[in-house]
């Protein structure tokens, strides 16, 4: 007799008296325990991917709510400096390079993509490319999260040459009540990017050194892929109310 369990989208089939000695859910290649011995998951038709690692600690909550509240503070303080001084707004928002800016969000939001397409790959425990380099198809969690990395860095980079420009033309942290809040705002985003791609880092060095990608590996990807979807989102919004609406 064979039963089949379902659960977020995997299907693995097993013997129905061996269900209730089942700790968790495999994908082919990986084993399955039964009765304290470890038996390769192919010998039981997994025929789905497995499902995806959850992360719902509280303090994941708790770090977003956090930075919400955090980024919420930012936005506050430019929208009551901008009603008091409109005039100085006026004039220097002259200065800021919005197409510069539109080409280095694109990069930013892209990111997300590649990010996600990372955690798919993690999520079917796939560590690494299984054909050739130019098939992105194969690709696994590492060479995503690469390009994720590559992204990220082009970003900041770009964020770096547009504060040397606006410098070079007069606009400091202290040269007015805009170039404060200016720096503040997107200075603090770039901050938490670079946390970002710490954080990536760390999950790649991580995958690196397991021997086995499994739970643990796919779990911490997940989590670092919220963060960094989270800061993509964010900065959407600050380019919107600092290069768009002025």
């Amino acid at each position: 007799m064979v039963a089949i369990l379902a659960r977020s989208g995997g299907v693995v089939r097993y013997p129905r008296e061996s269900r209730d000695r089942l700790p968790y859910l495999a994908p082919a290649g990986a084993f399955l325990r039964f009765n304290g011995t470890y038996v390769p998951s192919d010998d039981y038709a997994v025929t789905h991917s497995c499902h995806a690692p959850q992360s719902g600690s509280r303090w994941h909550h708790r770090l977003a709510q956090a930075l919400v509240m955090f980024f919420a503070g930012l936005f506050a303080m430019y929208f009551t400096l901008r009603a008091q001084v409109p005039e100085v707004w006026a004039e220097k928002t002259e200065l800021l390079n919005v197409p510069f800016a539109l080409a280095n969000t694109t990069i930013l939001v892209l990111s997300s993509f590649t990010a996600q397409a990372g955690v798919w790959a993690a999520e079917r425990y796939q560590r690494r490319r299984t054909g050739s380099f130019w098939n992105v198809k194969s690709w696994g969690m590492h060479e995503w999260f690469v390009l994720t990395f590559i992204m990220g860095s082009i970003f900041v980079a770009g964020q770096v040459y547009e504060y040397a420009m606006l410098v070079s033309e007069g606009l400091t942290i202290s040269s007015s009540p805009y170039g404060s809040v200016f720096y503040l705002t997107t200075g603090f985003h770039g901050l938490h990017v670079i946390g970002g791609l710490i954080a990536m880092l760390f999950v790649l060095a991580r995958s690196f050194a397991a021997k086995k990608f499994g739970t643990h590996e796919a779990t911490t990807t997940i989590v670092v892929s919220y963060y960094w979807h989270f800061v993509d989102v964010v900065w959407i919004a600050l380019f919107a109310v600092i290069y768009l609406v002025q």
